[in-house]
């Protein structure tokens, strides 16, 4: 063999194996990012047999709303609604299991009867028994679940671009296929990547800021999260909505931003349909998270319906 096919043939390996050390991107330390976004030790609330990370701001006897958040986010997505209602409500928000500080769910079931399982024990160990429930996306779903299944504990219903109608190229009752790139960010997990992935959440993606990037690149890097996404991903099977949109008592607001372009506002006329007597909001140029891209605009419909 010819010296410079030698020098060839040891030096791909070589190469990428610098390259794949230079991408790969470990956890966080749990110490680490405490220090950046856990207020107080005791924002962490063990119920349904886990420790959940929780806030809880406002009068304790005031009436009480419970806030969830979307697939790879966290309890800081509520952040500017929190405050601004936290003098008339009590406001509660937490990680989801898999999610932010909660971590992963030591039972490894992040299907939706387990979320409405935590759900019920956060309220139960808070001495919640009546909220309104206002929830994002996968946290939209569990809201309105929560709400069909347990109507005598939910006051009103806030949805947010809610989740639960199959999507296009998915399917009712069928485990989903996680592609191989997905699988991927279990060890490699860059910047731009993140920034990528959070684009089509906002209308006006030039709205992300730094400050955001990180913030969900840390917490998707807390130990065991990336793992955990992925099976909540792998466990996604979704039912046909109808059934259960159809007991919902409590008065619904749906909130819709017209450019989402991850669950789109055609959707919300699906939602209206079977939802009796629910009213739907749409905000022009915002996109699936309007809680954090336009949090005052997004908030004064939703203030109006709760008060």
């Amino acid at each position: 063999m010819k010296p410079a096919l030698v020098i060839l043939a040891l030096g791909v390996p070589v190469l990428l194996a610098a390259c794949a050390a230079w991408l790969y991107t470990p956890d966080r330390s749990r110490t680490d990012l405490e220090a950046r976004y856990l207020d107080a030790p005791t924002d962490y609330v063990e119920a349904a047999g886990m420790r959940l990370h929780v806030r809880d701001d406002g009068p304790r006897d005031a009436p009480a709303i419970v806030m969830m958040h979307g697939f790879g986010s966290s309890l800081h997505t509520w952040e500017p609604w929190a405050q601004a209602l936290a003098g008339a409500h009590r406001v509660v928000r937490f990680d989801l299991p898999g999610f932010g500080l909660t971590g992963p769910d030591p039972t490894g079931d992040y299907g939706d009867a387990r979320s409405l399982e935590v759900l019920a024990g956060l309220m139960d160990r808070l001495g919640v028994a009546r909220a309104s429930l206002i929830g994002n996306s996968i946290g939209g779903r569990i809201a309105w679940k929560f709400a069909a299944l347990n109507p005598a504990r939910v006051d009103r219903l806030v949805l947010v671009s809610p989740d639960g109608f199959a999507s296009r190229g998915s399917a009712y009752g069928q485990a989903p296929a996680v592609p191989a790139s997905i699988r991927l960010m279990r060890f490699v997990l860059p910047t731009a990547l993140v920034r990528m992935s959070l684009a089509p959440a906002y209308g006006d993606p030039t709205l992300i800021t730094p400050a955001l990037v990180a913030r969900y690149r840390d917490l998707m890097l807390a130990p065991g999260v990336r793992d955990a996404m992925i099976a909540r991903m792998e466990q996604a099977v979704v039912e046909r909505p109808e059934p259960l949109l159809g007991r919902i008592e409590a008065p619904t607001l749906l909130v819709w931003g017209e450019k989402d372009a991850l669950i789109p506002i055609s959707n919300a006329a699906d939602y209206a349909s079977q939802i009796g007597g629910s009213r739907v909001v749409a905000l022009p140029g915002l996109g699936h998270v309007p809680q954090e891209e336009a949090p005052e605009v997004s908030l004064a419909p939703v203030r109006e319906f709760l008060e």
